[in-house]
């Protein structure tokens, strides 16, 4: 009965305890999924094959079983709980060779006229708080 009392009694208080306005908890940064830079997507030409393409890329993140001509590489990267930069690049098989490249990272050296960039897709949120 002494200790359930006593412990009620410390629990209680624990509601009060003045917290310091600048002390906030530690978010670590965390790194999701594949990191596929330009470099290695310049690599890519159309006739390769699975093998070819998952050495110069790695293991795709996403291989849907129903649609088993693409892969998706999908990077995600969160910095103090807010995600900060965002990628993804997929490839498209016809039959065992690569047909084509599409998403953030594109092939070759010039980008083509409206296509996606390299460079990381950044939240609003993130641009704010800079």
């Amino acid at each position: 009965m002494k200790k359930t009392l006593m412990i009620t009694l410390l629990l209680a208080g624990c509601g009060n305890v003045p917290m310091l306005p600048s002390l906030q908890p530690y978010k670590i940064e965390i790194q999701q999924g594949n990191y596929v830079t330009q470099d290695m997507v310049a690599k890519l030409k159309p006739g390769m094959t699975r093998s070819q393409v998952r050495f110069a890329l790695g293991t795709p993140l996403i291989v849907d079983p129903f649609r088993t001509d693409r892969w998706d590489y999908v990077y995600m990267l969160h910095k103090q709980g807010n995600l900060v930069e965002q990628r993804q690049v997929t490839v498209v098989f016809k039959g065992e060779v690569l047909d084509r490249i599409e998403g953030d990272v594109v092939a070759g050296t010039a980008a083509p006229a409206g296509a996606k960039t390299a460079a990381p897709v950044v939240k609003p949120e993130a641009q704010e708080k800079k």
